[in-house]
C-alpha cells in the first residue's frame, strides 16, 4: 500500500505543483518573454483584459490606458494578454504587439506573452478567471472580455467584450472596489 501511496505522489506531484493555489501563482511570461507571475500586483485592484490588435474593439486600448492613468495611483491596475483566438486578430510576434501598444495606443500599463483563454490549451489564469470554479464560468466570447480582481485576489466581476473602459458599469464597480 505505501509503494502504492509513493507511486502516486511521484506520478501526481509534478501535476499538483504546476497549479497555482492562488491567481498571483500562475506562471506567465510577460511581453519581453521573461517568466514572471501575478505576484508584484498583490494588494492591488486587477482587470484582467484578453486584447487584440486587429479587433474592433481595439480602439478599448486607449480607454484601458486611461483608465489606468486615472486609477494607477489608487492602486488599479490593467493587465493586458494579447490573445489570437478570436478571429486571428492578434497574430503578430510579442515585439510586433508591444510596438503596436505603445505607438498606436501608447499603452503603458503591463502587457504579457499571448496565451489562449479557451480550449485544451487554456491558460491557468483563465482557467482560474472563467473555469468551472470561477464565479463567473464559461467560455471568453471574444477579445476584450474583462475580468475585475479584488485586492485580495477574487473574482468580483467579468465584463464582456461591448463594456467598454469608460462605461459606468465598470467604472462604478472599480470605485466600488477601492
Amino acid at each position: 500500500m505505501k509503494t502504492l501511496t509513493l507511486l502516486a505522489a511521484l506520478m501526481l506531484g509534478p501535476l499538483a505543483s504546476a497549479r497555482a493555489d492562488t491567481i498571483y501563482d500562475v506562471k506567465l511570461k510577460d511581453i519581453d518573454g521573461k517568466d514572471t507571475t501575478l505576484a508584484a500586483y498583490k494588494g492591488k485592484l486587477l482587470l484582467i483584459v484578453n486584447v487584440a490588435s486587429k479587433c474592433g474593439f481595439t480602439k478599448q486600448y486607449a480607454g484601458l490606458e486611461a483608465l489606468y492613468q486615472k486609477y494607477r495611483d489608487q492602486g488599479v491596475v490593467v493587465l493586458g494578454m494579447p490573445c489570437n483566438q478570436f478571429g486571428g486578430q492578434e497574430p503578430g510576434s510579442a515585439e510586433q504587439i508591444k510596438q503596436f501598444c505603445s505607438s498606436t495606443y501608447h499603452v503603458t500599463f503591463p502587457l504579457f506573452s499571448k496565451i489562449e483563454t479557451n480550449g485544451e490549451q487554456r491558460h491557468p489564469l483563465y482557467a482560474a478567471l472563467a473555469g468551472k470554479d470561477s464565479p463567473f464560468p464559461g467560455d471568453i466570447k471574444w477579445n476584450f472580455t474583462k475580468f475585475l480582481v479584488a485586492k485580495d485576489g477574487k473574482i468580483l466581476k467579468r465584463f464582456e467584450s461591448a463594456v467598454t473602459p469608460e462605461s459606468p458599469e465598470l467604472t462604478s464597480a472599480i470605485a466600488a472596489a477601492l
